[in-house]
């Protein structure tokens, strides 16, 4: 049977990380995106192949649109050499960065930088791998708790989260008649190194999070990972065009 293909941004720490082991354990193969740290990329991409996935790290800045043909190209071509194919199945938009400014105080830039980031290079990186993508995939956005709840700091990065939910659901309506399912995930707080790792290593901060959490603690990696790996599968093929927001029931 032939592995299915994902293509995971942002994929050599954090949360894509989590998502692209997990995935790699449930039988998928995959195409990691990193911005950086290619020796953290190639890191997943040992232990994807350990887990039997085959897997290739690719780089990409996901704030630099005018680079997507390019990364689009590269993509075509790791398909070709690697696996013998001309398309993939599942899109992960995960790749991201996270700026702490209060309303009043964030500047054009850190709002350009996010718009970049989290809004403008989904979308067009989306729309340049369609031709990639086979017909009867899955493309899955990430969102947050943020764009349901407000903490103070947070004005601008939820915004372009909540643009990315209504894009979901624009993606799935235009997207519906190649049979690809869109749905966006949204996780709540998880101890990652996101924001400076304060989630993680601020233990006040932490508790506070854990007591207002339904299930009495704070997300971790893996739970993010394991809902991507759902997601994805065949079991939820008739989800489409939802937010899916896990936090464990965070703010209820």
């Amino acid at each position: 049977m032939t592995r299915p293909i994902a293509l995971i941004t942002g994929a050599s720490r954090g949360l894509g990380r989590d998502a692209a082991l997990a995935l790699a354990a449930r039988g998928s193969d995959l195409i990691l995106t990193y911005r950086q740290r290619a020796d953290e990329a190639q890191a997943v991409v040992d232990a994807a192949q350990r887990l039997g996935a085959r897997a290739v790290a690719l780089p990409l800045d996901v704030g630099r649109s005018d680079t997507f043909a390019a990364f689009t190209a590269a993509v075509q071509a790791a398909l070709r050499d690697t696996w013998g194919r001309a398309h993939f199945d599942h899109l992960v938009n995960n790749a991201g960065m996270g700026v702490y400014a209060a309303f009043a105080e964030t500047t054009e830039a850190q709002f350009d930088e996010l718009m970049n980031v989290h809004f403008k290079g989904p979308f067009f990186l989306t729309q340049a791998l369609l031709p990639l993508m086979a017909d009867g995939g899955r493309i899955l956005n990430v969102s947050s708790g943020l764009a349901r709840f407000a903490l103070p700091g947070y004005a601008a990065y939820a915004a372009m989260k909540g643009a990315m939910e209504v894009l979901t659901r624009y993606q799935a309506k235009e997207l519906g008649p190649r049979r690809i399912a869109v749905n966006i995930l949204a996780p709540g707080a998880i101890e990652t190194d996101f924001g400076g790792g304060a989630v993680r290593d601020n233990r006040e901060l932490n508790a506070f999070i854990a007591s207002q959490t339904a299930l009495g603690r704070v997300g971790l990696p893996q739970d993010i990972g394991r809902a991507v790996a759902a997601l994805l599968s065949d079991d939820l093929g008739w989800v489409n065009a939802q937010r899916v927001e896990a936090s464990g029931g965070m703010f209820v």
